[in-house]
């Protein structure tokens, strides 16, 4: 079957073309071929004529890839063909959610000789889709792997060289993507949930600066401004206290959404960082909203800071020996109202008039339950420890028994007897038993209920959600950074990836990782024929289609360039 044009010449002289579906059949009577008409689709030049032919033109691609149709065409042939469904959707929320534009605005008329916009996109695109360094960003990633326009030509300098912009740019970049997304998604910013981490890295020296300080300064690219030596020891959250770290604080909204993130000196204290968190925040005129914080936060300075001016908080409280907490609270008799199946509250009040202080005690019975068992398995093996010690003479002792009051697992149920032997301490059990499946909430928003207070904290998990995500799939770390701006920058590129997942997946309803397997379902192939050569886009599936409904895209065009 094939696309048959006849000619008729009218009166006038006008020379008139219509378009036939026709096949070649046998003529028995003839015995020869005929071309039987099956279908008249009209005059060539007629515009709705062509809208139809189209429309069926993509039908039938759905069907055939264009390797398989550069196969059947005498002199084509496909030179490559890349996955392209993922970076294709990226690109459109790029431009959408404004990032294109405030780059581009931010460069103003500086004559970079580059396109530091696409320099960026590229990067970040990279951390979304196949993280890695820049070194192999640039050397095969983009030569071998994508097709990214305008980043045909970027050498690798100026890939740093756009992360040196952009990190001289940071605060202007955060603030207008988050006025652009809040403006767009129409974002909840009620309540801002904020949460440190630490990254470690593979050195075994510390940064060195100069001053009391410690204070070094960036590339004149970067603006040349002073930074405190980044990778420093502290206390780790991933259990790397051996190595130098740095310490990354993350705000985000009660969707998941970035908002905006801080790197601070690996010796950094979390309770440390809340007052210039609390300011900056104040600055995008977010200090009306709930700060939402976890008990590493927790401190009479910092709840004073996040009060002042008639600022909200919201933060988990530690339970210590000796503090009003443990004293007060959570010895306090009363009845627990259920939320959930797996969530009670009780509020407690303590204290009177101006030094009233409003705490809620959460209990998760299942939490509790898991708690009790894993207690009993430390306390088994515990016990089978004690019972297997040798003592030696005076104050001397093995190497085991040193282990043992340092272990984080069992060196909390320990007690040393006068005679420097170990033994089970049960009052630190029973402490233990007590607060089974417990934590405590305080705020001081008193249009807040228990029951608000205690699924607004429980919220805290985006943070955890982000952090998850950054650290697995965006793979922030291994960071092959020395240079402080340049450790920041690569940060930047990895929240600024993450702000793109959050919006496919808010969109989508599903993982980054499932969304992308489905729109790599699309793919862009290069053919080359005798005429030139065409950059081809497959038609999508109906799980990409479905992906590009949900994200309100339109299919990809079918070609994107023709050389």
């Amino acid at each position: 079957m094939y696309l048959r044009e006849t000619s008729q010449r009218r009166a006038g002289g006008d020379k008139v073309t219509y378009l036939q579906f026709a096949e070649n059949v046998w003529d028995r009577a003839k015995r020869r071929s005929a071309a039987r008409v099956v279908y008249n689709w009209g005059r060539a030049e007629d515009p709705a004529v062509t809208e139809r032919l189209r429309r069926l033109a993509r039908s039938i691609l759905k069907r055939l890839s264009p390797e398989e149709l550069a196969a059947e065409l005498p002199g084509w042939r496909v030179v490559d063909a890349w996955e392209y469904g993922g970076l294709y959707v990226l690109e459109e929320l790029w431009a959408r959610l404004g990032i294109r534009e405030v780059l581009r605005a931010l460069g103003g008329t500086r004559k970079f000789g580059f396109s530091v916009e696409r320099a960026v996109f590229a990067m970040v695109a990279n951390r979304t889709l196949a993280p890695c360094s820049k070194l192999y960003c640039w050397e095969q990633w983009l030569r071998e792997d994508v097709r990214i326009a305008g980043t045909a030509d970027l050498q690798l300098q100026q890939l740093y060289r756009a992360m040196d912009f952009l990190e001289a740019n940071k605060e202007a970049v955060e603030r207008e993507v988050y006025r652009r997304v809040r403006d767009l998604l129409n974002l909840d910013v009620e309540v801002i949930f904020y949460d440190t981490t630490s990254l470690h890295f593979e050195v075994d020296e510390e940064d060195k600066g100069s001053g009391k300080e410690e204070l070094v300064r960036g590339s004149q690219s970067s603006g040349g401004r002073l930074y405190k030596a980044p990778r420093k020891r502290g206390h780790s959250k991933n259990g790397r206290s051996d190595a130098p770290q740095i310490v990354v604080g993350l705000a985000v909204t009660r969707d998941g959404f970035p908002i905006r993130h801080w790197v601070f000196p690996g010796n950094t204290v979390d309770v440390t960082t809340v007052k210039q968190v609390r300011e900056d925040l104040r600055g995008w005129r977010l200090s009306g909203c709930v700060f939402v914080g976890d008990a590493g936060m927790v401190s009479e300075e910092n709840l004073h800071t996040l009060a002042l001016a008639g600022g909200k908080y919201l933060v988990c409280m530690p339970v210590a020996r000796g503090n009003e907490v443990a004293d007060e609270v959570v010895t306090r008799a009363g009845r627990y109202k259920e939320v959930a199946g797996n969530l009670r509250v009780k509020e407690v009040v303590v204290g009177d008039g101006a030094r009233q202080r409003r705490y809620v005690v959460c209990h998760n019975p299942e939490e509790a339950k898991r708690q009790a068992r894993h207690r009993e398995e430390v306390l088994t093996e515990l016990k089978a420890e004690l019972s297997s010690l040798r003592y030696l003479d005076r104050d001397q002792h093995t190497r085991r028994i040193c282990r043992l009051r340092a272990s984080a697992r069992y060196g909390k149920y320990l007690r040393t007897t006068k005679t420097g032997r170990l033994k089970l301490d049960l009052s630190r059990v029973a402490a233990a038993e007590r607060l089974d499946g417990k934590f405590v909430v305080h705020g001081n928003d008193e249009t807040l209920t228990a029951e608000d207070m205690a699924l607004g904290y429980k919220q805290l998990q985006r943070v955890e959600e982000a952090w998850r995500t950054l650290k697995s799939g965006l793979r922030l770390r291994p960071v092959f950074h020395w240079a402080p701006h340049r450790i920041h920058a690569h940060v930047h590129l990895a929240v600024l990836a993450l702000l793109l997942e959050r919006v496919a997946e808010h969109a989508c309803h599903d993982t980054w990782r499932n969304i992308g397997d489905d729109l790599n379902q699309i793919k862009l192939a290069q053919l080359s024929g005798p005429d030139g050569t065409v950059w081809q886009v497959t038609d999508p599936g109906i799980a990409a289609r479905n992906r590009l409904e949900s994200l309100q895209i339109k299919n990809p065009p079918p070609v994107i360039q023709v050389a």
